[in-house]
């Protein structure tokens, strides 16, 4: 599904982000249609991924159950393996950005020489994807449009954007669920090495909102090979889109102006379609199972769902 077009009972509202169409129903329910646009470099690209909404929202509805006695989430039903109905949240404007590892961002700012990210001082003597003492958290702003932007713990206090206790409960969930991603990924032989969580609150209850531990949100290493390959100096095999990135700079591409995104073949489109599916199921240990609806028949089964919460 490259984008929707429903007109559902109760909708007051409607916002179509980089690949999600999201529905507002009476103000108080979400839908969320995960798509099959995919973005990088904060640009949709021009071809969908085949099954990516599947993937994304599949992974994302079985780590959210998985998780749900640590942190309450915003999830009443999936009534399409593309689709999620939920509760609506009122959104803390920041990212919850959690790492275990020094890979990505964090080392290349590390690299530069500077130790300090976010506020928190990273250790010296590091190299890249060595594990932190303890994992760290280096939270962004929540941007609409555009570039998220680092920020520290003291600044988000400071400026209002989250309250001291509610920020405090943010870091406590933020680091139980990561132990448990950390934990579930090595059932699976891989190492979650960062991630990143979005909250939202109802009243005085704060949820989990959005994804959490999917390969759009998420980095994981096999933990095969990660010792000796971190011995030899060898970059570490992974489980993230980041190969769809590594592509793009192969090919010139990495979302500056005047940059075009290059041509993207039958063929590259279903390498991708297949790796996501691999994802998938190395990351849940289950059989993915691709289903096809038409827009007709899935707005027919959202509507259904929404008449029995009525």
């Amino acid at each position: 599904m490259l984008e929707s077009k429903f007109n559902l009972p109760g909708q007051t509202a409607f916002y179509k982000g980089k690949v999600r169409d999201v529905y507002t129903i009476n103000d108080k329910l979400m839908v969320m249609v995960v798509s099959d646009r995919i973005s990088a470099f904060d640009v949709v690209l021009p071809r969908p991924i085949p099954y990516k909404g599947q993937v994304l929202n599949q992974v994302a509805a079985i780590m959210l159950e998985a998780t749900k006695d640590i942190v309450p989430n915003w999830v009443k039903s999936t009534p399409l393996p593309s689709v999620t109905i939920g509760l609506k949240c009122e959104t803390f404007p920041v990212e919850m950005v959690v790492r275990g590892n020094l890979t990505g961002h964090a080392w290349r700012t590390y690299k530069t020489g500077q130790r300090v990210l976010c506020g928190v001082t990273m250790p010296e003597g590091l190299k890249e994807n060595d594990f932190f003492p303890e994992p760290i958290i280096t939270p962004t702003t929540k941007a609409h449009e555009g570039h998220d932007e680092d920020i520290s713990r003291e600044e988000i206090i400071a400026q209002g954007l989250v309250s001291k206790e509610d920020y405090e409960q943010l870091e406590k969930f933020t680091l139980a669920l990561f132990a448990r991603g950390k934990e579930m990924a090595a059932e699976r032989g891989l190492i979650l090495v960062d991630t990143k969580y979005e909250f939202g609150k109802i009243g005085d209850q704060i949820y989990v909102i959005d994804e959490i531990h999917t390969p759009d949100s998420s980095r994981f290493f096999y933990a095969e090979g990660y010792e000796e390959n971190q011995k030899a100096g060898i970059q570490q095999r992974q489980l993230s889109k980041e190969f769809v990135r590594e592509w793009l700079m192969e090919n010139g591409f990495q979302g500056k102006d005047g940059q075009q995104v290059p041509t993207m073949t039958d063929e590259f489109i279903n390498s991708v379609s297949e790796r996501y599916i691999e994802l998938f199921e190395n990351i849940t240990g289950q059989k993915f199972v691709k289903e096809d609806v038409t827009p007709a028949e899935a707005e027919a089964r959202i509507n259904a769902e929404l008449q029995k919460m009525a």
